[in-house]
């Protein structure tokens, strides 16, 4: 085997395996959308799982978009290789290449506009405490995506538990939401003593304790990318001259 075949049978490979997690990601994302009925009777049915799990329904549509993506440039690249289709290989290269290009302009307006970025999301934070006090306890969605979020990431709140003073739950309960004490059940009083930190903060330090892994994983992602996209104008040379 010469090195147009085996570029070939990596391109193949490697697309082939991108074009089968498409398929199965689309799949489970059209499963939760069509099916969400049974979806919940199974999650609510597993021993141990907190009813806010039901939220996971909202991933569906995410799901759908990103195993489509995936199915086409798998498709793409499989077809491409194997037909030695260089039309095909061209939009292989055009997808993956718009693709990397919007990460790499959107790492550098996250490293220049970092701060900018804090200060706005500061300042949406006014709108997220409104939501949370007007609607935290009486809008079934926006109640499970808040308890949720507070229980994974061990926070209270968007700032901290403040942001839960003199909202409806709070009026009608006379308590805090549970995430927001080291004890339940969370009375109103104990809770304004709280070092439970806020979700913006939680968040914040979550990414920074990790900035090393997902500079790493991004990396890792760029790099496939070029090498897919080098394998393909390869090809794609190689096709044309053969012609």
């Amino acid at each position: 085997m010469g090195c147009f075949g085996f570029l070939k049978s990596m391109m193949f490979l490697f697309n082939g395996i991108i074009f089968l997690a498409g398929a199965a990601i689309l799949g489970v994302g059209i499963w939760v959308k069509v099916d969400s009925g049974s979806v919940l009777s199974f999650l609510q049915s597993t021993q141990g799982a907190p009813g806010e799990l039901g939220q996971v329904l909202n991933v569906g549509y995410l799901l759908i978009a990103v195993g489509a993506v995936l199915l086409i440039l798998g498709f793409l690249g499989c077809c491409g290789a194997i037909k030695e289709s260089r039309c095909m290989l061209l939009l292989f290269f055009i997808i993956i290449l718009i693709v990397f290009i919007a990460e790499v302009a959107g790492a550098i307006v996250l490293l220049v506009f970092k701060p900018q970025a804090e200060n706005l999301i500061k300042q949406m934070g006014g709108e997220v405490v409104k939501s949370i006090r007007n609607d935290y306890g009486k809008n079934k969605d926006i109640t499970g995506l808040w308890n949720t979020t507070m229980t994974t990431l061990k926070c209270c709140g968007f700032n901290n538990y403040t942001d839960f003073t003199d909202s409806y739950f709070v009026k009608n309960t006379s308590s805090y939401p549970d995430q927001c004490c080291n004890r339940v059940p969370c009375i109103k009083g104990t809770a304004f003593n709280s070092t439970i930190p806020g979700c913006f903060p939680a968040l914040k330090k979550l990414v920074d304790d990790n900035a090393v892994i997902i500079i790493a994983v991004a990396l890792g992602i760029a790099v496939l990318e070029l090498v897919a996209m080098i394998v393909s104008m390869i090809l794609y040379c190689r096709i044309g001259s053969k012609a």
